[in-house]
């Protein structure tokens, strides 16, 4: 543990830094160092530090670890057996921004994947009503989606006698091609001109699909939205993703709920929250009220000297559990509302109570409020 050198201090950079510059940091050690690049007899040794300490960094639970415990955390270390795979993606990116195509470095080379192939997973974004999101709803949505053309299977070919090898890649999908560059010779891999990459000649297209391997079919697909489902969530809807390669199957198409809000009922979590206006003389006398709900009017008992502000609860009034448990409660916030416009006779009654209120003796809120303050 005492020869090695802290992982920050290897890639150059701050404890605190950020991802990007972990990354940024990396690249322009591993250009500098990389043994098929830099001939001095220390390089490997350092291209090994450096890529022990990105491949720590770079992952979140690895260097929470390694910041709460240090080298002791990484059971002896990183532990590298040559060079990391997540470093040499990395590296492939550096010299493709200088020499285009894939890299093979120490006569290695990647061949291109002509095989099938899953498509890309799709995101969609679907709008429902507030009260659609509580109890649940099915919708019908719209697709283009590109399916396999049953007529070929994919390959894009009238039958499989008119499918042959490309001759110039020789099936591989990809071409090697050598470059003298101030780094030397290197070598890189590009996709083969002729085929596109897929490895193969079609002598006579499908006449279904034009040679394209899919057909894009219009679709209505019925999506059935769980009860108590919240913004954000994603439903998945298996093989209407985008289209996949060589015949391989489509990718997933997921939809990102959007809830819209309602006018008066908030939700937090199972919960629904409401605001309710009160009477000043059913406040202080008490009443029982027919409250709105997401279910229904629901009586609700207001107790008498309720004070602005108070938090009344209706049990099982909330929304439904979307694993069938117990739903979530209302909670009733009482707003006490004076009346601006009163008649003649409320007038008249709210002067004799304040008259009551005025009497010697008789102690009101503006005098406990007074008192308060010693006066």
């Amino acid at each position: 543990m005492a020869d090695k050198r802290d992982y920050y201090e290897v890639l150059g950079i701050a404890k605190g830094a950020s991802e990007d510059e972990i990354k940024k940091a990396y690249r322009k050690l591993a250009k500098k160092y990389h043994p098929d690049v830099n001939k001095a007899p220390d390089a490997e040794e350092k291209f090994k530090e450096i890529n022990e300490a990105y491949e720590v960094l770079s992952d979140p639970q690895k260097r929470a670890t390694y910041d709460q415990f240090g080298f002791a955390g990484m059971d002896g270390g990183a532990g590298f057996n040559g060079f990391s795979a997540g470093g040499f993606d990395d590296l492939g990116d550096i010299f493709s921004s200088f020499f285009g195509g894939d890299m093979g470095f120490g006569g290695r080379s990647t061949r291109a994947n002509t095989g099938p192939m899953r498509g890309d997973d799709l995101l969609k974004r679907l709008e429902i009503d507030f009260m659609e999101a509580c109890f649940g709803t099915t919708k019908t949505i719209r697709l283009n989606v590109d399916e396999t053309c049953t007529a070929c299977g994919g390959t894009g070919a009238a039958s499989p006698s008119d499918i042959e090898t490309c001759s110039t890649c020789r099936g591989r999908g990809s071409i090697l091609t050598q470059q003298r560059s101030i780094l030397g010779v290197v070598q890189s891999q590009r996709v083969c001109p002729d085929c596109g990459g897929t490895g193969k000649h079609i002598r006579k297209v499908c006449p279904k699909c034009a040679g394209k391997g899919y057909e894009t079919k219009a679709q209505t697909v019925e999506v059935k939205i769980p009860q108590g489902i919240n913004s954000g969530q994603r439903l998945r809807v298996a093989g209407k993703g985008g289209r996949g390669a060589n015949g391989g199957p489509n990718g997933d198409l997921y939809l990102e709920i959007l809830v819209r809000p309602h006018e008066k009922f908030i939700r937090d979590g199972k919960n629904i929250m409401l605001e309710i206006p009160v009477t000043a003389v059913d406040a202080t006398l008490g009443t029982t009220l027919d409250v709105p709900t997401i279910n229904g009017e629901v009586s609700m008992k207001i107790p008498a000297g309720t004070q602005e502000g108070t938090q009344l609860r209706l049990k099982g009034e909330g929304v439904p559990d979307p694993r069938g448990g117990k739903p979530g409660d209302q909670l009733c916030t009482v707003r006490i509302k004076i009346d601006k416009k009163l008649t003649s006779k409320e007038k008249q009654l709210y002067e004799q109570l304040r008259e009551l209120e005025g009497k010697p003796g008789k102690e009101n809120i503006w005098d406990r409020f007074m008192k308060s303050f010693g006066m």
